[in-house]
């Protein structure tokens, strides 16, 4: 028997389909455990210790990380880090289970291997569930890269607009009613991202964030309420929208700014 969503998470998941998928739902996957990935070795060392966790768009397969040049940046770049590439998709996001796949299946075998810091690269959709992690795992990044990342309801960032951005935004103290305090929500994350505009105490380490989009990007109002939060060095924008050669574009401007190990010599 088909299970039967709440009507409350029913709208955020077509919403969040709508906005992100260009042919609606119909290509949605379910998720599975253990979460599907696979790892590129660093090109200059045999143990590094920075592994960078790459998620991928809502319909995107995580060997586009490597087919759009994601990948050979990191060589170019001669760093000393290896690349897990994950297959993340939306079916995850739907039954819930992102953040406890993308812990247990991921992130708590990699510290196992002997990782010493592990980021999230996260795109789109990919870019929310790095968020999201960050949020319900204080401490646990070394560091967080979202590009184009969805960030809610179109709804959700007007109000922060209306209140004058980011840094004057209270927003509800409490949680909706009905909602699960184990399971984020939009509302949430936007509560957590407060504290990266000195508004909001008391979440916990929150790892360096990086951000980048399209200026005619689809989600480029909630980037830039985003972005007026965070230091000009850590944003970066290009021409175009919401597809690879604008993720590309900026993961390589991006790449020789962030804080991670280079190839000895």
């Amino acid at each position: 028997m088909p299970q039967i969503l709440p009507h409350r998470r029913l709208s955020t998941i077509l919403a969040l389909c709508a906005a992100i998928a260009i042919g609606g739902c119909g290509g949605l996957r379910s998720g599975g455990a253990p979460l599907g990935s696979s790892l590129e070795k660093s090109s200059c060392t045999a143990h590094a210790d920075t592994l960078l966790v790459l998620l991928p768009g809502a319909y995107s397969q995580p060997d586009e990380f490597v087919r759009e040049g994601f990948v050979r940046a990191l060589q170019d770049s001669r760093l000393a880090v290896d690349a897990m590439l994950v297959d993340a998709h939306l079916g995850y996001y739907n039954d819930r289970t992102i953040l406890v796949r993308l812990d247990q299946d991921v992130i708590a075998p990699a510290r196992a291997q002997g990782y010493k810091a592990v980021w999230i690269v996260g795109i789109s959709i990919g870019g929310f569930g790095g968020l999201l992690y960050a949020q319900t795992h204080p401490g646990a990044l070394a560091g967080l890269v979202t590009i184009a990342p969805y960030l809610g309801e179109r709804a959700l960032a007007a109000d922060i607009a209306n209140a004058g951005g980011l840094a004057r935004w209270t927003g509800p103290l409490g949680d909706p009613p009905g909602s699960d305090p184990r399971r984020p929500n939009e509302t949430q994350l936007w509560q957590w991202l407060r504290g990266y505009a000195g508004r909001t105490a008391g979440f916990g380490a929150q790892p360096p964030l990086y951000l980048g989009y399209g200026v005619d990007d689809r989600f480029a109002f909630s980037h830039r309420l985003l972005a007026a939060a965070l230091p000009a060095d850590r944003v970066f924008t290009t021409e175009g929208g919401h597809d690879w050669p604008e993720w590309t574009r900026i993961w390589r401007r991006m790449l020789p700014t962030l804080p991670l190990p280079g190839c000895p010599g």
